[in-house]
């Protein structure tokens, strides 16, 4: 299994012919190496609906008949759109053909802004613990630090996790790091940094706040196999 980080909080997982997209933000994502229009994601999974995670959702579900992963609310407006969503709530796992999703709490806003200066309300934001090929992922999307962290890898023994660190919409690098030692992901990845001046952070700063080398920084495009 292949799993690559591409700017912001995107993240692609290629597991045994699939290809999982979570948070499609590509279009307007100056850090990122995809390209829209080359992507065929089978999967795409988007832990809450605001644009820098939203991203090119419809579009490229559309465009690949993608099963796109979501909560309820998210998933039914997507739904609205045309695509093809299956709405989740936190708590819930689902086992689907390529291995089972869970949501997770996330703390965080969440919304769509619409070109009346109206904001859509999209359910609550997530986190998600993806298992394939017997190795769990957590996404934890956008949040801050929340104790039953400590909790979820209890209960999900943690491979990889992605954790944002950008400070002000979400966790700090201290906090970040707090939330690693909460989990006890055997490696993780700092994500939701860079991408605008609020959230300018050093990640190898942040790598090295971890302990046991569990840290590691990807450029846009690196890989990691599990």
């Amino acid at each position: 299994m292949k799993v690559s980080y591409h700017g912001h909080s995107v993240v692609k997982i290629e597991s045994q012919g699939k290809t999982i997209l979570i948070d499609p933000f590509i279009t307007g994502n100056g850090l990122t190496d995809l390209k829209a229009d080359e992507q065929k994601p089978d999967v795409i999974i988007v832990t809450h609906g605001h644009g820098d995670h939203l991203g090119d959702t419809i579009e490229l579900a559309k465009r690949n008949d993608s099963l796109v992963i979501a909560n309820f609310e998210l998933a039914t407006y997507l739904g609205w759109q045309g695509v093809n969503a299956h709405g989740m709530s936190i708590g819930g796992g689902y086992d689907f053909d390529f291995g089972r999703v869970k949501l997770t709490p996330a703390f965080h806003g969440t919304g769509l802004e619409t070109e009346n200066n109206e904001i859509i309300y999209l359910g609550m934001p997530a986190g998600v613990l993806i298992t394939l090929e017997g190795k769990t992922i957590y996404h934890a999307g956008d949040t801050g630090l929340f104790s039953d962290m400590k909790l979820i890898g209890d209960r999900h023994p943690i491979d990889l996790a992605f954790l944002p660190i950008g400070d002000n919409f979400t966790m700090g690098p201290d906090d970040a790091a707090y939330a690693a030692k909460l989990l006890g992901a055997k490696k993780v990845v700092p994500i939701h940094f860079n991408t605008f001046p609020p959230i300018k952070q050093d990640p190898h700063k942040f790598t090295s706040m971890l302990e046991n080398g569990t840290g590691q920084v990807l450029e846009a495009g690196e890989i990691i196999e599990l």
